[in-house]
């Protein structure tokens, strides 16, 4: 193999294809045509003169070179990307170039105490966040995208180090004067006979609630589905459903649109997130100065702050 000849756009999206499965897919994050995308691929299949990637009719896997080359590939992909931040800090002058991708949970209340001390300890580290589902944070951490993710304790991330970040609990929104508000906990079975607001099936939240109803042997009546907690408390104050949100996401929303927070019975509750990594001893000096702080977040225990109705 010609080295010289190695092109790196067509090992990106050799990489963003498999994380997808699927050519389509991998073609429109790169913001090329399907021609384009299979031409190169092609191509780099020519040149490494293996067959990367099967074809099927519902998407694309990698072949068993297709899956060393994946291997190797996330890991050079990785280093580009730092290697890009790297010369982009100098040209801004700053010190460092820090990119996360959470899951919403996560902008609740961690993240934002963890960028207040990086900024009060680290001003110089310039940093970058973006909003995503919890699997969306794991396949870009495996690729390299991000140095740091937040992710929930359900969620698949084979591979990766975790560390625990923060613990929280799962409560009920509902208006004021809902049959469900009392001063005791609720039971799960109360609440599924009455319409949810949820998110998308596939976020870790929906995930744990659908599987606690299964053990059940209950169904939860999803009536619409938002994005966001915000727009989750909004549509409760309206009158659509009640909703089942993490405690340090419906504390600064549920008040001020007159809700109640309603503590909700069962070990099932308890939601913890986790800062996920590819290899702790590889960060950046950015990624290990944030991953240092994590010891100085006051983890709080949301169970004893719900001791009535409404907050």
């Amino acid at each position: 193999m010609n080295l010289n000849r190695l092109d790196l756009i067509s090992l990106r999206l050799f990489v963003s294809v498999v994380d997808l499965g699927s050519l389509t897919h991998g073609a429109k994050e790169f913001g090329i045509s399907l021609a384009a995308a299979s031409k190169r691929i092609s191509e780099l299949e020519t040149h490494m003169g293996q067959t990367l990637l099967i074809r099927g009719k519902k998407g694309v896997t990698p072949s068993p070179a297709g899956e060393a080359m994946y291997r190797h590939s996330v890991e050079l992909v990785g280093r580009l990307a730092q290697l890009s931040h790297a010369m982009s800090d100098f040209h801004l002058g700053t010190h460092g170039h820090l990119r996360i991708w959470a899951n919403p949970s996560a902008f609740a209340h961690f993240l934002p105490h963890m960028m207040s001390l990086m900024s009060q300890h680290h001003p110089q580290i310039r940093m970058e966040l973006e909003d995503v589902l919890s699997h969306e944070v794991v396949r870009t951490v495996v690729s390299g995208g991000a140095e740091l993710g937040v992710i929930a304790e359900n969620t698949p991330a084979e591979g990766l180090e975790t560390v625990l970040c923060e613990e929280d609990e799962l409560v009920l929104i509902a208006p004021a004067q809902h049959p469900l508000c009392s001063d005791r906990p609720v039971r799960l079975q109360e609440i599924l006979s009455y319409d949810l607001v949820g998110m998308n099936m596939s976020t870790s939240l929906m995930r744990q609630i659908n599987g606690q109803a299964s053990l059940s042997g209950q169904t939860a009546r999803l009536r619409v589905q938002v994005r966001g907690f915000d727009n989750m408390c909004k549509m409760v104050a309206a009158g659509v459903g009640v909703a089942i949100l993490p405690h340090l996401s419906a504390l600064p929303l549920a008040p001020a649109l007159g809700l109640s927070i309603q503590r909700i019975e069962g070990e099932w509750i308890r939601r913890r997130l986790y800062l996920a990594m590819r290899n702790r001893t590889q960060l950046s000096m950015a990624a290990r100065a944030f991953v240092a702080l994590i010891p100085e977040l006051t983890v709080p225990d949301s169970t004893t702050r719900l001791t009535g109705r409404k907050l």
